[in-house]
């Protein structure tokens, strides 16, 4: 287990203009496999990834890592929805985490050209990273959030508006990571990516976790009829 984890939410809450965005989240988790977050559209399930990293602010109860939040949030990385690209080269735009934590150039070239490789970007190193393709991007975007080897990687959504063999690629890297050691926590809309990865899943509705366990007893025997009408395609209100 990762010394981030287990990892304690108590009345989480954040909001915004005095909107409650999610929360109160009453959630712990462990760090094992990956944790994917499902829940209709306006759940709070990207609110609940930003709120547990820190980038949304927390605006009552608490967040308690299993060590100090400051050493947490150095261990973990973020992947949105739509890929944050530099304006420079692939290369560059892998190279880019190591150089501001202090790696020297040619290491960090190195293993940028390594890592381009794996995700199969190898023969684009010297292409402008904001005329790659969406899937490419994508790619690129996780690349460059795994090469400084964080213990805990959040994804919001990140095979969405992908076809299927990039898709198929995104979840092959994501597998790989996960057997690599590092923990995952991703949001998705698509139930075959949730049933193919999840070893844990968390319920979101109305801002609030709903209902949290293995995926295995998620998808085959749910304990509550509004999450048995998500995973039979209703709308849930």
């Amino acid at each position: 287990m990762s010394a981030l984890f287990p990892v304690v939410l108590d009345s989480a809450e954040t909001a915004r203009r005095g909107q409650v965005l999610a929360g109160p989240v009453n959630l712990t988790l462990d760090g094992q496999g990956i944790c994917v977050v499902l829940g209709p559209n306006g759940a709070g399930k990207t609110s609940l990834l930003r709120l547990m990293h820190g980038a949304a602010r927390l605006t009552a109860g608490s967040i308690r890592w299993s060590c100090p939040t400051p050493q947490a949030r150095r261990a973990q990385a973020f992947v949105f929805q739509r890929p944050v690209m530099l304006r420079r080269t692939v290369l560059e735009n892998l190279a880019y985490p190591l150089r501001i934590r202090g790696v020297r150039r040619r290491e960090a070239m190195q293993r940028a050209a390594d890592w381009a490789g794996r995700v199969g970007l190898g023969g684009m190193l010297d292409r402008q990273a904001p005329v790659l393709s969406g899937g490419e991007q994508q790619k690129l975007a996780l690349a460059r959030a795994l090469i400084a080897e964080p213990a805990l990687l959040f994804l919001d959504e990140p095979c969405a508006s992908l076809d299927g063999r990039a898709m198929r690629e995104i979840e092959e890297i994501l597998l790989a990571a996960r057997a690599a050691g590092t923990s995952l926590i991703l949001s998705t809309h698509d139930m075959g990516q949730a049933r193919r990865l999840a070893d844990e899943v968390v319920f979101m509705l109305h801002g609030k976790v709903h209902e949290a366990g293995p995926a295995h007893d998620f998808f085959n025997q749910t304990a509550t009829p509004e999450a048995r009408a998500f995973l039979h395609g209703d709308i849930v209100e």
